[in-house]
């Protein structure tokens, strides 16, 4: 088979099972409301939890920082793009989630592939959360590393694969908000099992930063859990982009010496930089918890009015709500419908999601108000 033949193929499948993905062009998609072709849409499909992406604070802050360093880095950490502004964020979030050290990433995906490419060795075995995010077992899988999967959210089950003999050393890895199912995982029971192996604890805790946990610390620090690697990324509760791993400083240090993704990629803006600690001193004010309170108000009216449709829920008590359809072509069409009635919303598919479990994925932001989530109710009602 050519290589035409081959991308043909593929492409010919997706659209045979209606999970052909596309993307769509908006002029405005991260707040309240989305803008495309010219329609304005109540937007159910955003990660910007806390509403910061539209934050004023924090605008002034990447603009103001924009005019002072300009608005690229000019090169990798390791050369010269390592900024007073990207040293000071370092420290901020290192001393606010109680860890020696934080090393930014430029993507969670980049934060993820580059601690477990340089951590894992041939003999090492790789244990997740089968659940757990594309950048973490795509990491995994191409590691040297043996990796195991255990299921979804079942510490027994990983204590199960931790006792099997192993020639090197064991990391556990795990979500703290799952992206798809928006459930919690019982961090302080995995915690309690991976310390008993011996093994280190990996947490990707990019839906729970900055929304859930005393201050918006996340979910680890909710369960009274301190994982030896902790992933948080910044396009979600803290409104931009990026990502941290917050570590012990032999281990940073390790990082900086043979992170791949650190040492040859361009660092983040140092604007960029300005404007996340712009967001963190949002996140651990008065006004975070304001809009962390505003956002919890936001998710229990939407599972109280949407226990009475006919989709399956799961148990997320999070920002991120999925409705399980089931159908590919019926979750399109329910996507396509909600839109029609003004609401943004959108459905996933596999090989995102399990087979049978295609889903509305709906995201509630502190940027609603009540009669936004009632408004979504009345037309998913309708929809159904």
């Amino acid at each position: 088979m050519s290589w035409q033949q081959r991308i043909d193929s593929a492409l010919a499948a997706r659209r045979a099972t209606r999970t052909l993905r596309r993307r769509q062009v908006v002029e405005q998609g991260a707040g309240r409301w989305l803008t495309a072709q010219d329609k304005r849409y109540l937007n159910f499909s955003s990660n910007d939890y806390l509403g910061l992406s539209q934050h004023p604070q924090v605008v002034a802050a990447w603009q103001q920082g924009a005019a002072r360093f300009g608005v690229g880095s000019g090169g990798s950490g390791h050369v010269s793009g390592y900024s007073c502004a990207h040293q000071q964020l370092e420290e901020d979030l290192a001393q606010w989630l109680g860890y020696p050290r934080a090393l930014l990433f430029i993507s969670g995906f980049a934060a993820n592939q580059a601690v477990i490419t340089a951590l894992a060795a041939k003999d090492d075995r790789i244990v997740a959360d089968r659940l757990s995010h594309a950048s973490l077992l795509e990491a995994a899988s191409l590691s040297p590393a043996q990796l195991r999967r255990f299921a979804h959210n079942d510490p027994a089950q990983l204590q199960t694969l931790l006792a099997k003999p192993v020639g090197g050393q064991q990391l556990v890895v795990t979500e703290g908000i799952f992206s798809m199912d928006g459930d919690s995982a019982p961090l302080a029971e995995i915690d309690r099992v991976t310390r008993a192996a011996g093994a280190w604890l990996l947490v990707d805790d990019a839906h729970g930063i900055g929304v859930s946990g005393s201050g918006g610390r996340g979910s680890c620090h909710a369960q009274q859990v301190q994982p030896d690697l902790l992933i948080i990324t910044f396009g979600k509760g803290f409104g931009v982009s990026g990502a941290a791993v917050l570590c012990s400083e032999p281990v940073a240090e390790y990082l900086v010496q043979f992170a791949r993704h650190l040492i040859y990629s361009t660092s983040m803006p140092p604007a960029q930089a300005a404007a996340l600690q712009a967001s963190l001193d949002v996140i651990r004010g008065d006004e975070g918890q304001q809009r962390r309170d505003k956002l919890q108000q936001h998710i229990a009216l939407f599972r109280r009015g949407a226990a009475a449709l006919t989709m399956a829920m799961t148990d997320s008590v999070s920002a991120i709500q999925p409705l399980i359809v089931g159908d590919n072509a019926r979750a399109l069409w329910m996507a396509e419908t909600l839109r029609e009635h003004g609401c943004w919303v959108t459905a996933i598919r596999p090989p995102t999601v399990p087979e049978g479990t295609a889903r509305l994925r709906l995201t509630l932001t502190a940027a609603h108000e009540t009669d936004d989530i009632t408004r979504l109710l009345e037309v998913l009602d309708a929809a159904s």
